[in-house]
């Protein structure tokens, strides 16, 4: 079977199964991630405290991350994830053997939390970097969307069917389910041909080869501006496990199905924005202009969310922040790709992984203690108006260069 050209990436076999493996995890990661916000909920009613398991989970990326990109460039990739598969997979059995048993303590979600922030460290410059040798740089930019587009296709699913379950049974079954889509992708790594080796060592220390590819993002002025939108939109929008459980119970008074439903809304979004990039005929990501409108609208409906009252005019609004947002976030990991020579791939991709998933802890915590001291209107107000000042920031610092 020949996939058409949006979906050209499927036509690499390798790529194929690990695509659907990946999917079917992605979408019992959401169920998972859907059923822990609602636990800590449930055993504090706390936004700070909600903020700080985000901060506790993404931690590890923003102090390890730069190390873990040196790891994937030197092991083999393959072996990495199905470690890292199989951890995770651990953590989210003994969550669930925590909860059935009645002995769950907000301290035990925390150390889950920082765990399997530590196998997530190791697993994503690695995955990103696999992703690469299964498709070739012809199909990356096809390759990198589609996987966006799981991620968020995962996002409608994962808390829609997690919200219908953690209503009729709790939090068990979410948290059981994940455990078993995370078995389906090791199994599925586990039986792929002996791809991503390691690259071949040249007598140098880990300590050198992560300064070598710090010092190519830095004289590199395209890489520099990328991570700069990537950090400018990260750290301000991509905090929803700790906004859209707030907004729906605090601000619009739903239960877990109307969680589930507003999580789904911005998953559409995201969805429509990744195929958004994957589909286009141009070669290559989209212009750096683009990507500075699509970060500047993703920002505007940040803090169009915080005068939100119904959910009539909330689910269109995150609708609209995925999508901008997902247009801004697969086009830097394509450019940072494509940018990178094959030796420093790795590390190109931590320092994504890096800033992607480094900056949560910090916004995380903000959003939380901001939501604690005056609700989850005024930290949609004030990290949207910090991002749109970051961005202009960056537009200006551009046109001076």
């Amino acid at each position: 079977m020949i996939f058409p050209s949006g979906l050209r990436a499927l036509n690499h076999p390798d790529y194929r199964r690990f695509f659907l493996a990946q999917l079917v995890a992605l979408v019992s990661g959401w169920m998972h991630t859907v059923a822990q916000s609602w636990l800590v909920l449930q055993l504090t009613d706390s936004p700070l405290r909600l903020g700080l398991i985000g901060t506790l989970q993404f931690g590890p990326i923003l102090l390890f991350s730069v190390v873990s990109g040196a790891i994937a460039d030197r092991l083999p990739k393959r072996r990495v994830l199905v470690a890292t598969n199989l951890t995770l997979a651990v953590l989210a059995l003994a969550l669930a053997g925590l909860v059935a048993s009645g002995q769950v303590r907000y301290w035990h979600v925390g150390v889950v939390a920082v765990l399997a922030g530590l196998a997530q460290t190791l697993d994503g410059p690695a995955r990103q970097s696999l992703m690469a040798e299964l498709v070739g740089k012809v199909d990356l930019v096809n390759a990198v969307a589609l996987n966006s587009a799981a991620f968020n296709a995962a996002r409608i699913v994962g808390p829609a069917v997690g919200g219908l379950l953690i209503a009729r049974f709790g939090v068990v079954p979410a948290f059981v389910v994940n455990a078993a889509g995370i078995l389906v992708v090791a199994v599925a790594l586990a039986r792929l041909p002996a791809r991503g080796a390691a690259a071949p060592r040249r007598g140098t220390t880990m300590a050198q080869e992560i300064a070598e590819g710090v010092r190519y993002a830095a004289r590199t002025p395209v890489i520099r501006l990328v991570l700069g939108l990537l950090f400018v939109v990260s750290i301000t929008i991509f905090n929803f496990t700790v906004y859209v459980p707030l907004l729906a119970r605090n601000v619009l008074g739903l239960g877990a199905e109307g969680f589930g439903f507003l999580m789904a809304s911005l998953g559409v979004g995201a969805v429509a924005g990744a195929l958004t990039v994957g589909f286009r005929s141009a070669p290559g990501p989209p212009p750096l202009g683009a990507m500075t409108g699509a970060a500047a609208l993703a920002l505007t409906g940040l803090l169009s969310l915080s005068a939100a009252r119904h959910v009539w005019l909330a689910a269109p609004l995150l609708f609209a922040t995925g999508f901008f947002g997902l247009v801004l976030v697969a086009s830097c990991n394509t450019r940072l790709q494509l940018a990178a020579p094959d030796e420093l791939r790795g590390r190109m991709m931590s320092l994504y992984t890096l800033v992607w998933g480094g900056s949560f802890p910090i916004g995380a915590f903000c959003v939380g203690a901001i939501s604690e001291a005056w609700g989850v209107s005024t930290a949609f107000f004030v990290q949207g108006g910090a991002g749109l000042a970051g961005l202009a920031a960056l537009a200006w610092w551009w046109r001076r260069r």
